[in-house]
């Protein structure tokens, strides 16, 4: 079962949603990367927000972890 907490798939995600899932997941950001297949420095820009983190890899990131903004 998905939990589903507000949010839009098929936007870029703001630094604070990242972290927030990846925080609600229970991940560290090594952990966190490597389930979208990024580096450990593409995931620390995406939750600074130095980076956008694309739309297909944050819905990827929601699916995986179970966690699913709408």
């Amino acid at each position: 079962m998905s939990r589903r907490i507000k949010g839009k798939l098929g936007k870029n995600p703001s630094p604070e949603d990242i972290r927030s899932v990846r925080n609600q997941a229970g991940l560290k950001q090594s952990e966190a990367c490597q389930l979208v297949y990024a580096t450990l420095s593409a995931w620390e820009s995406w939750e600074q927000g130095t980076r956008p983190m694309h739309p297909g890899l944050w819905e990827l990131f929601q699916i995986k972890t179970g966690i699913l903004h709408d």
